[in-house]
C-alpha cells in the first residue's frame, strides 16, 4: 500500500510539472520546455501522459509568435479561462487579496518565498510548487481550488482549446468532483464570478512570467527534487 501511494504521488508530481510547463507563456525557451514535458511523460502511464502530449504536440505545431498570441487570447484577454485561481472564487473583490494569502503562506511555510514575477494563485506557479517543492501542501492547494480548476477546464473544453487536455490531466490528479462541484464550475463559466493583487516577495521557477521574457531571465529547468 505504501509503495502504491508513493508511486501515485510521484506520478502526480510528474503530471503537475508537465502541466505547469505547458501552461507557461510561450517564449524563446518554449521548445526546451516541451522537450522536458516529453521526458517527464516517458515516466507516466499512457493514459496520464496522453493528454499532456496532445497539448505539447499542438504547441509544437505553432510558431513562437502564434503560440504566444494564442496564449494571450485564451488566458489574458478573456477572464472566462483565466489561470488566476482566486478570481474564480472571489472575483475582483477585496476578498481576493486575502484569498491569495493562503497561497503565499503555504509557500513560506514550505521554506520558500513566492516568485516576484507572478501572482501566487497563478495555476502554473501552484502546479510547479506542488511538483518541485512540497507535494503535500501543493496537493492541498490544488484540492482546495479544484472547483476553479474544473471551471478552467470546462471553459477550455467549450472553446476546443489546445490547452484543454493539459487541464484534464491536472483534474485527473485531484479528488473526483461531485455533481455539486461540477454544477458550481459550470455556473461560474457561464456567468462569471461576482470585478487587487498583493505584493510578492522568489522561489526559482522553470515557468516564465506571462508578460515578457525581457522582464526576467528564465531559470534553468530543474525537474523534480
Amino acid at each position: 500500500m505504501r509503495g502504491r501511494t508513493a508511486r501515485k504521488t510521484a506520478e502526480h508530481r510528474l503530471t503537475w510539472q508537465a502541466a505547469s510547463l505547458l501552461l507557461a507563456y510561450p517564449n524563446a525557451e518554449q521548445n526546451e520546455r516541451l522537450d522536458l514535458v516529453t521526458q517527464l511523460c516517458a515516466h507516466l502511464p499512457p493514459e496520464q501522459a496522453g493528454p499532456l502530449l496532445d497539448t505539447a504536440a499542438a504547441l509544437r505545431a505553432l510558431s513562437e509568435r502564434a503560440a504566444a498570441q494564442q496564449y494571450v487570447d485564451t488566458f489574458d484577454l478573456r477572464r472566462r479561462a483565466t489561470l488566476l485561481l482566486t478570481y474564480w472564487t472571489d472575483g475582483d473583490t477585496r476578498n481576493r487579496g486575502m484569498a491569495m494569502l493562503t497561497f503565499t503562506e503555504a509557500y513560506r511555510n514550505a521554506g520558500v518565498t513566492p516568485p516576484s514575477s507572478e501572482v501566487p494563485d497563478h495555476l502554473p506557479v501552484v502546479l510547479e510548487f506542488a511538483a518541485t517543492v512540497d507535494p503535500i501542501a501543493g496537493a492541498a492547494l490544488l484540492t482546495a481550488n479544484r472547483r476553479a480548476i474544473h471551471a478552467i477546464g470546462l471553459a477550455l473544453k467549450d472553446e476546443n482549446s489546445l490547452y484543454a487536455p493539459a487541464l484534464a490531466a491536472v483534474t485527473a490528479t485531484l479528488p473526483p468532483a461531485s455533481d455539486q462541484d461540477l454544477g458550481w464550475a459550470r455556473r461560474l463559466v457561464d456567468t462569471g464570478p461576482a470585478a487587487e493583487s498583493v505584493g510578492l516577495a522568489p522561489f526559482t521557477l522553470t515557468v516564465p512570467p506571462r508578460r515578457s521574457a525581457d522582464d526576467r531571465e528564465p531559470a534553468v529547468a530543474k525537474g523534480l527534487r
